[in-house]
């Protein structure tokens, strides 16, 4: 069922199954009629209706893109009320990712973006290469852990094939601008960057940016990327 603003909710279209993958949300216009399609995971602490989570698929459904939300097992846990629990071990959240993966390449005809937030975003570029996604889309990227810059996540970054674009805020925590300039990444991937943002990409008061004006720049980023990407396969 599609509401006003263009958001879908419904447990049916994705039953709970044993990788305890539940309902997502769909924001803009329908698969066959976009620019593009994009599947987005949410980070490791907020769900996928988190307000940088819907913030950020209203902006890209506005400007034509597809939009397709979906939880990890652990939040999707939550939301049912079993409590604040961790997320799940990488092989799980890799495995949720291939079903929605696999679920949605049934559905829908045209190429397939995949990305998100933070961990989300990481989880996705792990498997990029493998579901031979038409692209890769990080919003903050996770470089490493947060205060311990010696304990790089990048090794499969040097190799990537699939194209990419990381919107990462200068002084993300988890990789500020300084420390990502020294990782060799493939040449696949497109590194954008948002002054004086942190890892929700927002900018420090004395900067002169607001949030809004960053989070509308990450969108036009990544509306602009898939929309080229698209014209030229």
């Amino acid at each position: 069922m599609v509401n006003e603003q263009g958001v879908c909710i419904d447990v049916d279209q994705c039953p709970q199954d044993a990788n305890g993958i539940g309902q997502w949300l769909w924001n803009g216009p329908a698969p066959a009629e976009s620019h593009a399609c994009l599947v987005l995971a949410h980070g490791a602490g907020s769900p996928m209706d988190s307000e940088f989570m819907t913030s950020m698929a209203e902006r890209l459904a506005a400007r034509g893109i597809s939009v397709v939300r979906f939880e990890f097992p652990y939040m999707a846990a939550r939301r049912r009320g079993a409590g604040r629990r961790p997320p799940d071990q990488q092989a799980r959240l890799l495995d949720c990712w291939r079903a929605i993966y696999s679920l949605l390449r049934r559905e829908i005809s045209k190429p397939l973006a995949i990305g998100g937030k933070s961990m989300g975003g990481r989880m996705a570029s792990l498997l990029a290469d493998e579901l031979e996604a038409q692209a890769l889309v990080c919003l903050g990227y996770p470089f490493h852990p947060a205060g311990k810059a010696d304990r790089p996540r990048t090794a499969h970054l040097t190799a990537l094939r699939t194209p990419a674009l990381i919107v990462q805020g200068e002084r993300d925590a988890m990789g500020r601008r300084d420390r990502v300039r020294e990782y060799a990444l493939s040449s696949a991937i497109r590194l954008q960057w948002l002054a004086a943002a942190d890892h929700d990409l927002r900018p420090l008061k004395a900067s002169g940016f607001t949030h809004e004006h960053h989070l509308d720049t990450a969108a036009n980023m990544v509306a602009d990327f898939l929309q080229s990407f698209g014209r030229h396969r």
